[in-house]
């Protein structure tokens, strides 16, 4: 497969998969619950970037609320030296305490958001952020207008190269589509979640389609079973309401059938799981890119090699189609 595609309307070239990295925040708090991804090594993470980067990975997606700020600190220091190479996007809108680790509340005022972006600047150790996102999935007509307008105005002062929205709802992303510098949707996107109306809107209005939870929370990786359970310290085991793929910290029976069922598409031509469920992605759209989180060298270098393989073909994008359908009560994941 081709290696890199393009962000949207803005003619930057970025690798045809990025890294997420929630989980190397490490841990912080919302509602009182983990909404991290337990503990994680600073080292690893930075070794886990390099590596990603002698692989052709470019694109490096974070928010100021992973980790309270540790996130982007972290992203800075394995760029130190190497920010040229790198497309970062990051994402504002939820406030929260860095020394207590807490996400708080929100604010998408104006003064706020030019707070919040030199506050990623500095902690990213860059001039400038390649694609700022508001990390809030819905607003008011009048609120949109204005973080857009705010927005256009920073990328006006070279704060930032370009914009989007993290959001579920289709309603929003196509709030924006006439705004110059709007270059992506972020969004769900995996083969228990499927967007078809964003990708849509993405595929119009040449946009970039950035893809959180493109193995589903690490479900589609393969790694749990029926007796797997994940620890309160991590948000899949901390009992948030909207985590779809694991309840009370267990897989889902209904989405470990629904994988069982395609298990054998998705291993095909020598592909790992994880491999398999990325080349979905790529299958939906040619503005599909995947953000896969990471806490290890190792996972990433499994994502990497998912490239070597490219797309499902459309057959098999088919096969499984008519395969889930089969599986009553589907789930899909809430924002």
């Amino acid at each position: 497969m081709e290696s890199q595609r393009i962000l949207g309307r803005t003619g930057i070239p970025v690798s045809a998969m990025g890294l997420g990295c929630w989980a190397i925040g490490g841990p912080f708090w919302l509602d009182g619950k983990a909404d991290g991804w337990g503990a994680v090594d600073d080292q690893e993470s930075i070794r886990a970037v390099h590596l990603a980067m002698e692989a052709g990975i470019n694109f490096f997606d974070s928010a100021d609320v992973y980790g309270a700020g540790h996130s982007e600190t972290v992203l800075g220091q394995a760029l130190k030296g190497r920010r040229h190479q790198a497309v970062i996007a990051t994402k504002f809108g939820y406030t929260f305490d860095p020394d207590s680790r807490r996400a708080e509340g929100c604010d998408v005022t104006p003064d706020y958001i030019r707070r919040a972006c030199e506050a990623s600047l500095r902690r990213l150790d860059t001039d400038y952020i390649d694609l700022y996102l508001l990390h809030v999935g819905m607003l008011s007509p009048a609120q949109a207008d204005e973080v857009a307008q705010t927005l256009q105005d920073l990328q006006a002062l070279g704060r930032i190269r370009a914009f989007g929205w993290s959001t579920d709802d289709p309603g929003s992303a196509r709030r924006w589509t006439a705004k110059p510098h709007f270059c992506a949707v972020e969004h769900d996107l995996n083969l228990f979640h499927d967007a078809s109306e964003l990708i849509a809107i993405c595929d119009i209005h040449s946009l970039a389609s950035i893809n959180r939870t493109p193995l589903a929370m690490g479900l589609l990786s393969g790694k749990f079973n029926a007796d797997s359970r994940l620890p309160v310290d991590d948000v899949r085991g901390s009992g948030h309401e909207w985590v779809a793929y694991f309840e009370n910290g267990r897989p889902r029976p209904e989405f470990l059938e629904r994988l069982a069922a395609v298990r054998e598409i998705l291993t095909s031509k020598g592909r790992s799981l994880t491999q398999g469920a990325l080349a979905w992605i790529w299958g939906r759209s040619p503005r599909t890119i995947p953000i896969p989180g990471f806490k290890t060298a190792t996972q990433v270098e499994e994502n990497v090699k998912a490239m070597d393989f490219g797309p499902l073909s459309l057959e098999q994008m088919q096969e499984i189609e008519r395969l889930l359908s089969l599986k009553p009560g589907k789930i899909v994941a809430s924002a």
